[in-house]
């Protein structure tokens, strides 16, 4: 799990091991994470678009970037949040993900709310 504030959004994450959409013979482990941004701070911000840098046990690193998450550019008023589920896939059992969320201000000014880093680990891979 992972929590970071920037400029009065927070990102949360919480990660889990996804069994049912995971094949070890065949090199593929899914994992399954919910995001929760709460705008903690005085301003409004809405989320423009995303970057994660996905990191496998063998330093293999995939950047990802897109606009919205799951379809959406929420816009948090202060107090609000919004939630959302979704997956990454590794070829290996563990490794971990990071990033930042683009946010805006309703002057236009943009801020990167940073997405700590977070373990992806399949259960028992790690002794």
């Amino acid at each position: 799990m992972s929590s970071v504030t920037t400029e009065g959004i927070r990102v949360t994450v919480k990660p889990t091991f996804w069994p049912e959409r995971s094949n070890p013979e065949s090199h593929q482990y899914a994992f399954m994470y919910t995001v929760e941004i709460v705008n903690t701070g005085g301003e409004p911000a809405q989320l423009r678009s995303r970057h994660w840098i996905i990191t496998d046990a063998t330093g293999k690193v995939e950047e990802v970037r897109g606009e919205g998450v799951v379809g959406k550019q929420p816009r948090l008023a202060p107090g609000e949040r919004f939630e959302y589920t979704s997956w990454a896939q590794l070829r290996t059992p563990f490794g971990s993900m990071r990033g930042a969320y683009t946010m805006e201000r309703p002057d236009g000014r943009q801020f990167e709310a940073r997405i700590g880093e977070f373990a992806l680990t399949q259960p028992h891979s790690l002794h």
